[in-house]
């Protein structure tokens, strides 16, 4: 299942992925953010991902980043890239959702009461289950907001859902570079005063 997603990027001579709206964005960065910067476009590059892959943490990493500038950029790339509509979905459920479970399952980690764990959860997260795309990249795009959103249960679950479906540690680590780079991005944005 970890390549079954089949778009491909769009790419410019040289052989750099257009990310066009990005690289107008990153202008409005200030000069504290010139790491930031530079990676926003080196992690956005083929690795270990494939380009469906990449491009659905950095969508679900954008949205949790809550930056609206920065969101609407990366989905005009995705877009340029060819991404389909269904994994945009997906990206976009996965940031949804982990907003809600990343708080529950965060405050039962950090109160450590055997009590609260005990009790069920009765939250609603059937889409979860339902992937447009496939279970795999699904939970992969979970793992990145649930590291944005500091959710060490969701991290661990999502992290052993993404090796038992095929995904290796290189996987895991590109996709928390893609979510730390554009949760980064985001900050940068909203410190340019």
């Amino acid at each position: 299942m970890v390549g079954s997603t089949t778009a491909t990027p769009v790419v410019c001579p040289q052989g750099e992925e257009k990310m066009e709206k990005l690289n107008h964005l990153k202008e409005q960065f200030p000069d504290a953010a010139r790491d930031i910067k530079i990676n926003l476009g080196n992690v956005l590059q083929p690795g270990s991902l494939n380009a469906a892959q990449t491009w659905g943490v950095a969508i679900s990493a954008a949205y949790a980043s809550r930056n609206e500038a920065l969101t609407r950029a990366v989905l005009a790339d995705a877009a340029a890239a060819g991404i389909e509509a269904n994994l945009v979905e997906d990206a976009k459920a996965a940031a949804i959702l982990m907003g809600m479970n990343n708080v529950y399952y965060r405050f039962r980690h950090i109160i450590g009461k055997d009590e609260y764990s005990q009790m069920p959860a009765r939250l609603r997260m059937m889409r979860l289950k339902q992937p447009a795309t496939n279970q795999t990249d699904f939970e992969l795009f979970c793992l990145a907001v649930s590291a944005i959103n500091n959710c060490q249960s969701c991290v661990l679950s999502h992290e052993h859902v993404v090796l038992e479906g095929g995904m290796t540690t290189a996987h895991v680590h590109d996709a928390i570079r893609i979510a730390a780079i554009i949760h980064a991005s985001a900050v940068a944005l909203e410190s340019n005063f």
